[in-house]
Parts: structure tokens; sequence; C-alpha cells
């Protein structure tokens, strides 16, 4: 049967067919932009690199702004930190299987409770993923509220990412894998939980976030002190290579030294700011010596740690005034 169609009902009609052409060529180019496209590069005998960008998380590099690693060991893959989100972990898994198919993964260490180094968890099986308990309990005490965060700075990158806690606490000295040993070193200062591997056939020492390279440190949860302790372990620990939580691999220990040095002048700046009487702002603003300039996210992390770590130095430094009436 026939029927006249109104000029109204013929311009809904070809509108209708716009969009949902125009949403056909926009899914493809989504897809597209939401793509990690990771790549691995071998930094020792069956080691696999994995480098994030040296930036802040933003929707460009969806917080792929992390190093992970895998390990080709004779009995199947370890796996150093899963990145920030569930699709993160997807492609992980998926270079894993293309570098090194036919073998199945038989640990996956979680080096500490921020989200760019632990997100991709849901990927791998729970009974698989290790760290020490003090990793376990902070990202259970800290992870729904970094995943909301994480979904307001890197949105649709997000998407299905729920948070996994590691399903085996450790807290020997080493760990026999699939015929590899690798040494074990229970650390902190970056957080109150820092978490060390060797791979004691390569030498590789994968130190997470206790090391950073022409990258400026993060320290949300840092004790300075304690943290340049853990760097001077680190420094007399031997070890061929080192692979720093962000940025290239060092086989000089560079990433320990541009580390110490800035968060010397870091907590040194911010000392001498809280005795002279600065306010918060104020010692935002202050300049940034012109040796740290090969650092990445110079300013922004600065500024960070201004918020972090200013309040708490005020409570330690400035005395408290009772005033009587």
């Amino acid at each position: 049967m026939n029927a006249k169609v109104s000029n109204n009902e013929r311009r809904v009609f070809l509108q209708s067919l716009s969009v949902g052409c125009a949403y056909c060529a926009i899914a493809p180019a989504q897809a597209k932009l939401l793509d990690y496209k990771l790549a691995a590069s071998e930094i020792a005998k069956g080691t696999w690199a994995v480098h994030g960008a040296n930036e802040y998380f933003n929707l460009d590099n969806g917080g792929n702004i992390v190093n992970v690693a895998f390990i080709d060991v004779p009995d199947g893959i370890v796996v150093i930190d899963t990145g920030p989100s569930k699709r993160y972990g997807e492609a992980l898994l998926a270079l894993i299987e293309k570098t090194i198919p036919g073998k199945r993964i038989l640990r996956v260490y979680n080096t500490h409770h921020h989200p760019d180094h632990c997100f991709g968890n849901q990927v791998f099986d729970k009974n698989l993923i290790a760290a020490p308990q003090g990793v376990i309990d902070n990202l259970a005490s800290e992870g729904e509220g970094f995943s909301e965060n994480l979904y307001r700075l890197i949105g649709d990158w997000m998407r299905g990412t729920a948070l996994v806690i590691p399903g085996v606490a450790l807290e020997a000295g080493f760990e026999e894998v699939g015929g590899r040993r690798f040494s074990l070193y229970y650390l902190s200062g970056h957080t109150s939980s820092d978490f060390v591997i060797r791979d004691d056939e390569t030498g590789v020492l994968f130190t997470g976030d206790l090391a950073f390279m022409f990258r400026t440190p993060t320290t949300p949860h840092a004790d300075i002190a304690t943290w340049q302790q853990s760097i001077m372990s680190l420094d007399s620990t031997d070890r061929e290579l080192i692979f720093p939580g962000h940025g290239p691999q060092d086989d000089k220990g560079e990433s320990l030294k541009q580390t110490a040095d800035y968060l010397h002048w870091l907590d040194d700046n911010l000392r001498n700011s809280v005795e002279q009487g600065l306010t918060m702002n104020e010692a935002m603003d202050l300049p940034i010596p012109s040796r740290f300039n090969s650092l990445s996210v110079l300013r922004t992390e600065y500024e960070r740690s201004v918020v972090h770590l200013y309040p708490q130095l005020e409570d330690s430094i400035m005395q408290e005034v009772i005033v009587t009436r």
C-alpha cells in the first residue's frame, strides 16, 4: 500500500539518516582514537619493555604514562605492572601473546598501588597477581578513589575498568617463577609500600616509581627522607640495568641520581619557604633550577608537590601559638 509522506516527515527521516551515517563515520575514528598502540622493545635477553609517555594523564595518552615489562622465563611469562585501565591491560596482553606466542602468564607483579601501574589487573588471573601486603592494603583502601579520579581525567579510556586487588601477598626475599629466580625488595618512600624486583638471570632491576628518568617525580604519598634512603639502598644493589617506573631504561644509575637530586632540592626549597613564612601559592611561584629542565612535567609536578607536602611541613616546622585570655 502506498502512503503519502509529508515534507516534515521526510526531513526528520533524512536527519536521522544523516545522524546515523555520521555515527558510523565517527565510531571507527573513536575506536582508533582509543587504541594505545603499545610496542615492546627488548632491553635484555627475553626482557621486553613497554614505555609510556613522559607526560601527565590526559585524553590524548589515555593514561599511558607508565613503564611496564614482561619477561620470557623458561616455563612461561612474568609481567611487571599492568597499566592504567582495562583497555590498556587488554592491549598489553595482546602484545605479550604476539611477542611470545604459546606461553602462559605465570606471575604478575604490582610495584605499588598508584593507578597507572595496576589498573590493568582485571585482564589477568587475580591468583597470579602478587605484591607485598602493604601494596595490597593501600590499593584496597584508595583504589576506588583512584578509579573515580582516572575516569574524570581520561574518560572513555577507563570504560569497563574495575579495581582488582592482587591475590597473592609476598614477604619472602626471593621467588622462583617458571624456572627463573627473582629477588624481591620491600621498600618505601614514594609510597608507604614500594616493591622492587630483580631478575637474577639478567640483572635487570625493576624499581617502580622509586626511580624516575627524565620525568619529574610524583609525591602524593611521599616520605622524602625514607625515599632517599631507599634510593641509597637501590644504588648499592647489584644490577646490570635499571628499568624505572617512568622514562628510558638506565644502565648507569642516572635515574637514581636524578630522582635523589630533585627530591633533595624539593625538600630544601619547601622547608626554606615555610621558614620564610611564604604561603603555599607563593611557594608555587618560586623558580625551579635550570638543571631540572630535562625533566618533563616539571612545573605541574612541582606545584602538585607543594599541595601534597606543604601543609605537613608547616605543621612540623611552625610552632603552635597558644593564645590565652
